[in-house]
């Protein structure tokens, strides 16, 4: 097959388009014009850090604490408050630690772990109290782990997100990968095309198109505002090697759980070549209530969707719970 030649952006390396997220309230609130009523909405010290990309920052409303983007990323007062039933780690994910950086939930597949970092600070995160692994480097351990168990033939790249990774680091762990013969798919779990478009680089394609397993992309969007024209383009990068896209949604109060907005994602989720996946009740992480929705208000989302769209453009509503087999559906 003859792989298809990228150009270099001409915008700067995506990792110093990293370093300019916002990772300090007041500055962000300056940006977006908060007055004194919002700003005191903010949270002032929260546990979970911002960190945001200013590309999502300036597609935020101004002054406006209800748009939906704002409301995935900024950490308010509404994490200070306690609910039963909510808790620190909800899908219990250490307890299928079978290595400092590897999880085995289910049969026939692996979660790596591959970093903390990520290119933004989802609020809702289920995965902002894992304890995770950052004195030592590499994966040595949990290649071998891989390579020892012959049930395995797929491997989550997650984290964190993988494409925190530096393109060597990827480079080796998909050539390592690439060597366990009963290892015949590699997952991507990323939400850096959505954040930092330019990170699906020339360097990140050419090693991708190297990679003799068969990849799948998994991204993560809510919402319609965080798909562009750059975004898209990044995405179709990927598909243009033959890779397929897929998304996963959360299903989030304020932000998605309304008929129009949900299947405008879905709508432009599937212009853009990318299947919408599964649409995730929210987990129950300590800090995130105000994010919940009624189960049958996902059933709803789903069947108005379901009226408007062709079958592959409809996701499935999906919890993960702890010890399950798989993910159940709802």
């Amino acid at each position: 097959m003859t792989l298809p030649i990228f150009k270099k952006a001409a915008t700067s390396h995506w990792r110093q388009i990293q370093r300019e997220n916002f990772t300090c309230a007041q500055k962000l609130a300056d940006f977006l014009h908060l007055n004194e009523e919002n700003r005191n909405l903010l949270a002032s010290s929260p546990r979970f850090k911002l960190n945001l990309p200013r590309r999502l920052a300036a597609k935020m409303a101004k002054n406006d604490l209800s748009d939906p983007l704002f409301r995935q990323f900024v950490p308010l007062i509404e994490e200070e408050m306690e609910k039963e039933g909510y808790t620190a780690e909800p899908l219990c994910d250490t307890s299928f630690q079978k290595e400092k950086k590897l999880l085995h939930k289910y049969h026939g597949r692996v979660l790596l772990v591959a970093t903390s970092a990520c290119a933004m600070h989802c609020r809702f995160c289920f995965r902002q109290n894992f304890p995770y692994e950052t004195q030592s480097i590499g994966f040595t351990s949990e290649i071998d782990y891989i390579r020892q168990h012959p049930e395995i033939t797929e491997v989550i790249l997650s984290g964190g997100d993988p494409l925190s990774l530096s393109d060597d680091t990827l480079s080796l762990l998909l050539s390592a990968l690439g060597e366990i013969s009963h290892v015949k798919r590699i997952r991507f779990h990323t939400r850096f095309p959505i954040g930092i478009p330019e990170r699906i680089d020339e360097s990140f394609l050419t090693l991708l198109s190297r990679c003799v397993k068969q990849l799948y992309f998994i991204i993560h969007c809510n919402h319609p505002l965080e798909l562009d024209e750059e975004v898209i383009d990044s995405l179709r990068k990927i598909a243009s090697l033959g890779i397929p896209l897929l998304n996963q949604s959360v299903l989030l109060k304020g932000v998605n759980d309304d008929e129009k907005t949900f299947l405008a994602l879905c709508e432009a989720l599937t212009n853009a070549g990318v299947i919408p996946y599964y649409l995730h009740l929210h987990d129950r992480v300590k800090g995130t209530s105000h994010f919940e929705v009624p189960d049958e208000r996902g059933r709803e989302l789903i069947r108005y969707v379901q009226q408007h769209l062709s079958g592959y453009g409809v996701p499935r509503l999906v919890r993960e719970e702890p010890g399950a087999s798989s993910k159940t559906y709802i």
